[in-house]
């Protein structure tokens, strides 16, 4: 039996189409705590961080080296302009200039400064990232949610669209409640495609955020949960102005600023000079070396005063201005926080013990009084889209204080496991 030259043809399409498709990628199951760890592992952000800090490392090596020494070759007591052969004196000289050895360690403790300011905001930043990444997940997990939310939306309206018509058949509905009934099923459906988009977008921001090919289908294994009690909020407070990255960056800063004056108040300190120098021309035997200072003859002190003495001393003034002040917006930053995850912590166990109870018995009475005939059409739509909105506060809320608890250590420097549940009244 022969097979039709179109079946090949189709065959031979379609094999070329699945050799030219890209790759399918499988999906990454990821905890929430893994996600994190993967983020502080392979987010390019930090290798940004981590090069910084080199080059502030690098920064500090230069800022200590000696100066090369310079060779000097000339031909001196020439008889007519660039006359090189009738030079009297040949002369080769190499200079080597010493900074005063204070100046070293002025210079150190800049460098120095300059590396703890670019770690501190690498510390920071992986605090940040992991925070950014705790709270992509939670919105991922939020997306599974509200899609299995409308799923079962959709399985509501589907058997109320039943009831509906088959009370319609029986003479005991009006059209107009099967059109409704309707209505609630295409709602359903458009309300699943939009979880869709979301979940792909959250997975895209995750991706994005551990490091992976933006794209690749993220599972996540653990679910929405309501957070633990938080700690005391004293606690927290003095936790994060003892270890936030940004407090250590700024003193640093400031010591670096103090050492900067002190170097600048060095302006009068000499500077040592060696020498070698020999003399081709002339037969003067062995090379002549030569030692001393250069020293600066500060006749016009008050420039210097009123120059980079009186810039780097205000410099410093500046600093611990905006020490105070980050210190103030450290304990805001703290008690807003601190402030969103207990509001959102409080939020979620309402609605789970008070709300989504009345609603479901709420529905689950309208149903079944419209299945026996007794409830109208517009009863139990209402119930159902009260019920609908229950649970998607309940995911929202739970997606908050889980967000807010992340933002609330990232807030404090410091996982709030590391603290025991704030003691009720």
């Amino acid at each position: 039996m022969k097979i039709p030259t179109i079946c090949i043809v189709a065959a031979s399409y379609a094999a070329t189409v699945a050799a030219q498709a890209p790759p399918r990628r499988d999906s990454l199951v990821l905890t929430r705590a893994a996600a994190v760890a993967a983020a502080l592992a392979s987010n390019p952000q930090l290798d940004v961080a981590r090069e910084q800090t080199a080059e502030a490392r690098a920064r500090q090596v230069q800022a200590v080296s000696i100066p090369d020494p310079t060779f000097t070759y000339s031909y001196d007591n020439q008889t007519r302009f660039l006359g090189l052969g009738t030079a009297a004196n040949r002369n080769a000289v190499v200079t080597l200039l010493v900074p005063f050895p204070n100046r070293f360690a002025l210079r150190n403790r800049i460098g120095a400064a300059d590396v703890h300011s670019a770690e501190y905001s690498y510390t920071g930043l992986r605090q940040q990232l992991a925070a950014q990444t705790s709270s992509s997940y939670d919105t991922l997990l939020a997306a599974f949610r509200h899609r299995e939310i409308f799923l079962t939306s959709r399985g509501l309206a589907q058997d109320f669209l039943r009831k509906t018509q088959a009370r319609f058949d029986g003479g005991t509905a009006a059209k107009l409640d099967v059109v409704r009934a309707q209505v609630a099923v295409a709602q359903a459906e458009n309300q699943l495609i939009g979880a869709e988009r979301d979940i792909q977008t959250a997975s895209n921001a995750l991706d994005r955020f551990i490091g992976r090919p933006v794209g690749t289908p993220v599972a996540t294994r653990d679910s929405l949960s309501i957070p633990p009690t938080l700690p005391e909020l004293e606690l927290l407070e003095q936790a994060a102005l003892t270890g936030r990255s940004e407090l250590g960056g700024l003193a640093s800063q400031q010591e670096g600023a103090k050492a900067a004056t002190s170097l600048a108040k060095q302006f009068w300190v000499p500077d040592f000079t060696l020498s070698a120098q020999k003399d081709f021309a002339a037969d003067s035997g062995s090379a002549l070396f030569a030692a001393g200072i250069t020293m600066p003859f500060p006749i016009f002190f008050w420039q210097h005063a009123k120059g980079e003495i009186a810039q780097d001393q205000h410099r410093e003034r500046e600093l611990a201005a905006a020490y105070r002040d980050l210190r103030a917006q450290v304990s805001q930053d703290v008690r807003s926080s601190y402030a969103a995850a207990d509001a959102a912590l409080r939020q979620a166990l309402f609605i789970r013990d008070a709300l989504l109870p009345s609603v479901r018995e709420a529905y689950r009475v309208a149903s079944v009084s419209y299945g026996l005939g007794g409830s109208s059409a517009l009863e139990v739509l209402a119930a159902r889209t009260d019920l609908l909105n229950a649970e998607t506060q309940y995911a929202d809320a739970l997606t908050a204080a889980n967000s807010s608890r992340a933002d609330l250590e990232r807030a404090a420097a410091t996982p709030l496991t590391r603290f025991g549940p704030r003691r009720t009244p």
